[in-house]
């Protein structure tokens, strides 16, 4: 399980500038896999959906479900694209390093982009600065900034710290489930690896983790969308 990530380094106004190309790799496969499922269950359109379109229509609905429980739905309408976007994304990108994982000179290449904590982090960071963006563009700075001093003044450093600790509970939260699974899996199936005997005994604990995983990858996606939609109300909804 000893591996290394394949690192480019960049030079820039004599700045060197880490990248980790498997990281490149795996976002862009996960988001040509999302625009290839959209298109595909958006090709043709139907009064009476059949095929895939149930499934978009589905996830769809679900999304909208999920804002209408955290918003008033005239608030929140705007922000259906975003986590329709977002729990596709998460899911897909949970889900690639469950098959397999894809090692070349011990530089891991293949796995769920967000199995790397640099992935989730950057994505929890996005959505905290959405939330603070819309809040401004929806109440105005005054009332925005206000919002850090109530119910009392004293309360000014507490927000700030929250704000801090929303995007890493966010971001943490996805990394450590996702890694540990891959990880586990990666043990069973070097473990199969060995021998016979291990490959015999390992089989059905691997086939339970990747089921398992598959799971948890779809909770993950869930909790994800669901705290961005949370986070979102407390900052623009007028009832809270």
């Amino acid at each position: 399980m000893e591996h290394e990530a394949p690192i480019h380094e960049l030079e820039l106004f004599g700045l060197i500038i880490p990248f980790n190309l498997s990281n490149i790799l795996m976002i862009t496969v996960s988001s040509v896999i999302v625009f290839l499922l959209a298109v595909l269950c958006t090709r043709t359109l139907a009064m009476k959906p059949t095929g895939v379109q149930n499934f978009i229509e589905w996830v769809v609905d679900f999304v909208r479900g999920i804002i209408k429980s955290n918003m008033d739905w005239h608030e929140g309408a705007r922000f259906h694209i975003l986590g329709l976007t977002l729990i596709m994304y998460i899911f897909v990108s949970n889900m690639l390093g469950l098959p397999f994982a894809i090692t070349v000179n011990h530089e891991l290449w293949w796995k769920s982009p967000t199995a790397d904590p640099v992935i989730t982090l950057t994505l929890s960071a996005m959505i905290i600065i959405l939330t603070n963006v819309y809040a401004v563009k929806l109440n105005g700075f005054k009332k925005y900034g206000k919002g850090f001093f109530e119910p009392i003044p004293v309360m000014f450093p507490f927000k700030v710290v929250e704000e801090f600790a929303n995007t890493l509970t966010l971001g943490l939260r996805l990394y450590g489930n996702i890694y540990a699974g891959e990880i586990l899996l990666g043990m069973l199936a070097s473990a199969g690896a060995a021998s016979i005997l291990g490959g015999v005994l390992s089989f059905i604990p691997l086939l339970a983790w990747q089921g398992f995983s598959i799971f948890v990858g779809a909770i993950q996606s869930f909790i994800f969308i669901m705290l961005t939609m949370v986070y979102m109300a407390h900052k623009v909804s007028h009832d809270h």
